[in-house]
Order: C-alpha cells, then sequence, then structure tokens
C-alpha cells in the first residue's frame, strides 16, 4: 500500500448466523477445510495492514479459542446493533491516522486485487464502497445515484421506495475509509430506520454531506462479494472456491477427470503430466511430481509425492513423504511419520506408521508396519504385523537390506532381522535374528482322523 499511510482492516465477525441452525459460530464454519473467518483473515494479511482488528459478539469466547493468531487486536461487540455499531467498538483499537477497511467474517472469496482497489480510493481523501449489479438484487442494500450519476446513499430493502428497491446496483458492505473522518461519519448515524439498527452504510450520506468523494469499485468476479447465511450458501460457495482451485490447476498443467469433483483443502502443487481422478481430496500442504497419478477417492494430507508414482484407489496417506517411482494401494494407508523411498510398493489393505522403507522394497498385502526401519530390497510378506505396542510404550523393529519376510509373520518389538536374513511362514520372531540364513518357529503338526465336525441339531 502507499507510503506514510497505513492500512487498518476491521473484520466484522459478531454475528450469530440463525439461519446456519447451528451452534458454532458462523465465521467458524469451515469452507474449503479453513474457517470462513480464515479466508477473509488471508486476504487482508496480504494487503499488509499495520493492524487487524476482529469484532466479536455471539460465540465470541468459541471463535477467540479457534482463530488463536497473536497478531490480532479484538474488540466486543456485547449487544449486536447493527454493522455500524459494530465499527464503532474497534475504534479504540484503532490507530488515528491512515486508512480503515471494513470486511466482514463471512465472505470468505473476496480477491486481494479487488480489496487493493479499494484501498486505493480511500487513500486519496475519498471513500471507498465496492458495489456490484446483479439480476436479482432482493435482499441488498441499492445504491442511490444523482442525476449526475454520483453516489449519494445507500437505501436498505426495508427502508426503501418502490422505484428504489428496482435499482440492480447494490452494496456489498466493504468499506474502505480515511481514518481521520470514520469517526465523525459514526458518530452521527441514527437507529431509526425497518430494523432498527445502526446502519454502516449511512456513512455515505454523511460523506456526501461532507463533501467527499465517494469512489466506486467493483469486483472481478461476482461471486467473491458473496456472503454465508445458510448451509445452502455455504455449500454454494465451496462448490465456486473448489471451481477456481481446479481451473488454477488445469492452466498449470495438471489433467483433472473431473474438474467438479475434486476438494482442494489446503495448497496443492503438481509438476507437469499429474493425474488426479475423481473424488480426491488434498488437505495441509500437498506436493505431488511430474508423471504422478492419483487415483480414485484418494485423500492425501501434507504429503509429498515424489515424480513418477502412482497413488491407486482410495489410498490415504498423511504426514508423510512417498518417493519417486513408488506404487501405494489401493486401499492402503499411510500414517504420520512415514517415509518411502523410491521404486517402493505398498499394496493393498497395508497399513504403514512412522517408518521408513528402503528403495525397491515391498509390502504389496494386508500387512502392519509400524514405527520400523526396513532397508533396502526388502520383501514383506502378507499378513506380516509389526507389533510395536507392548500395553504401555512404543518399540522399534529394524529390518535391514535384502531381507525376505514370509507371510503371516509376527516381529515382536523391540527386534532386529539383520541384512538378508530369510524369515519363514507363521514365525513369531522374539529376539534378534541374525543375518543371512531362514529363521523359523518350528511347530509340529497334528492330524486328528476321528474328530467329528460339530453339526446344528435338526428340527
Amino acid at each position: 500500500m502507499s507510503q506514510g499511510k497505513p492500512l487498518q482492516v476491521v473484520l466484522l465477525a459478531a454475528g450469530q448466523g440463525k439461519r446456519m441452525h447451528s451452534d458454532l459460530p458462523k465465521v467458524l464454519h469451515p469452507l474449503a477445510g479453513q474457517p470462513l473467518l480464515g479466508h477473509v483473515l488471508r486476504a487482508a494479511r496480504a494487503l499488509s495492514p499495520s493492524r487487524l482488528c476482529v469484532v466479536v459478539g455471539h460465540g465470541a469466547e468459541k471463535v477467540r479459542e479457534r482463530i488463536t493468531d497473536s497478531d490480532l487486536f479484538w474488540a466486543l461487540q456485547p449487544q449486536q446493533l447493527g454493522t455500524g455499531h459494530a465499527v464503532a467498538q474497534a475504534l479504540p483499537q484503532l490507530a488515528p491516522d491512515g486508512t480503515v477497511l471494513v470486511l466482514y467474517g463471512d465472505v470468505p472469496l473476496i480477491a486481494v486485487q479487488t480489496l487493493q482497489r479499494l484501498v486505493e480510493a480511500a487513500e486519496s481523501g475519498a471513500l471507498g464502497l465496492l458495489t456490484q449489479k446483479v439480476e436479482q438484487p432482493k435482499g441488498y442494500g441499492r445504491i442511490v445515484r444523482d442525476a449526475a450519476g454520483k453516489v449519494v446513499r445507500i437505501v436498505e430493502e426495508k427502508d426503501a421506495s418502490e422505484a428504489e428497491r428496482a435499482i440492480r446496483e447494490v452494496n456489498t458492505g466493504i468499506v474502505a475509509a480515511p481514518r481521520a473522518k470514520l469517526d465523525g461519519w459514526l458518530s452521527r448515524l441514527r437507529n431509526d430506520n425497518a430494523q432498527g439498527e445502526y446502519y454502516l452504510t449511512d456513512i455515505v450520506a454523511a460523506a456526501v454531506a461532507d463533501g467527499t468523494r465517494v469512489e466506486v469499485r467493483c469486483p472481478a468476479a461476482s461471486h467473491e462479494s458473496l456472503g454465508v447465511n445458510s448451509k445452502s450458501d455455504l455449500a454454494m460457495l465451496e462448490r465456486l472456491f473448489q471451481a477456481d482451485q481446479a481451473r488454477k490447476l488445469l492452466e498449470a498443467g495438471a489433467s483433472l477427470a473431473d474438474p467438479a469433483r475434486i476438494d482442494v483443502r489446503g495448497e496443492l502443487t503438481c509438476g507437469r503430466d499429474v493425474m488426479i481422478d475423481v473424488g480426491c481430496i488434498f488437505e495441509g500442504t500437498v506436493r505431488i511430481g511430474d508423471g504422478s497419478s492419483i487415483g480414485a477417492y484418494c485423500i492425501l494430507r501434507d504429503v509429498s509425492v515424489g515424480p513418477g508414482s502412482e497413488i491407486k484407489p482410495y489410498t490415504h496417506a498423511e504426514e508423510a513423504s512417498i518417493g519417486a517411482n513408488t506404487r501405494i494401494g489401493p486401499y492402503a494407508r499411510i500414517r504420520p511419520g512415514t517415509l518411502l523411498s523410491d521404486d517402493v510398493h505398498v499394496g493393498n489393505f497395508v497399513e504403514v506408521k512412522a517408518t521408513s522403507m528402503g528403495r525397491g522394497s515391498k509390502a504389496n498385502h494386508l500387512t502392519y508396519l509400524g514405527d520400523s526401519s526396513i532397508g533396502a530390497d526388502c520383501n514383506i510378506g502378507a499378513g506380516t504385523i509389526t507389533c510395536n505396542y507392548d500395553g504401555a510404550n512404543k518399540h522399534r523393529t529394524v529390518i535391514e537390506d535384502d531381507v525376505h519376510i514370509g507371510s503371516d509373520v509376527q516381529l515382536i518389538a523391540p527386534v532386529t532381522v539383520g541384512k538378508g536374513a530369510t524369515v519363514a511362514a507363521g514365525a513369531t520372531i522374539v529376539d534378534d535374528v541374525p543375518p543371512g540364513g531362514l529363521t523359523l518357529t518350528l511347530k509340529k503338526q497334528v492330524s486328528k482322523p476321528d474328530w467329528q465336525r460339530p453339526r446344528k441339531k435338526k428340527g
């Protein structure tokens, strides 16, 4: 922003949101995995404000418990007496100079570029007003202009005449004002209207009366200024947000089987020639390398995937690093703390937790590997379990390079299997296994030829 004119942001988040039919404050309802208020804070911070003040009221304690950012100032609106009254509660938290931008905690899709243009108008001494033209203006405050086309006031629908209700230019509620003038405008607000509230929109008439210019700016996209008043609104904005994420991915070169069936709830970065099938969810920070593919209905959270890898359908992976040319799934679960090297195979119904697997190692079926260090070129047979928990503490299993573990093996940690060893199927390993050779636990097979299988009684 301009030098010498600090920007301060007031973010209104005091409303109850009755139409949400929820005990959760409206601004905490999630959009793309993040509270509505979090989206607006992110846009505000992109403007590098000198101060961010959040006005809370209904559910104030819950909001402050959820939003714990240390750079925030807080103001309380104990009674919700209107938007003008809400901004007035923030004034003691603001410095006396610069520009004040007023945002709403339930308008999550507002673009930074739109806000920049609005703030620049206020920095020139004008009152910056964000408006837009809509086909169906019902419910919005209307922008009233004089014969010369200048904005003279805003009238709320309940207070508007029939002619004013026909106006299609509406108020979004977002304004930017010179700090030095804002106090005076707010002090002149009255609540003699249909709602009995102090409307922030009435500062427009006050500014005009003072001879202050009113500069109108419009959002680049119509959905930027949409607010959330119901679960239906929230669902609609979720799809608008996800459509925008899909568009960005496609423009960057990713291939999406269906752009309408992907959810990005964080930051997703894709290399060249990445293919993403339907129903995938990406949370936190996810990086996918060149030439990798993500199968249908996978969930990845805070995961990096190396180039040339294939994550097959219904795989869940979180807080893990997956190397190049790996094959994961289908129906695999990769849990936090897992590090898979290049050329690793983790197959169907395999769960891996806090485990490293060296290059070329495989666990293809029905296996649990927890708290383990597995070397290169190992083969882990179906049904293998690292028994890492003794009821009080977790213990590690170490499997060195070139080890073959047969099917249905239990490794009772802490235990080490030496390099090049083979463990026979069905073994229960309680002691360290020496390098090389075959280790097995012998059991005598017994047959009882006269034994009869139980049968149900007839009748």
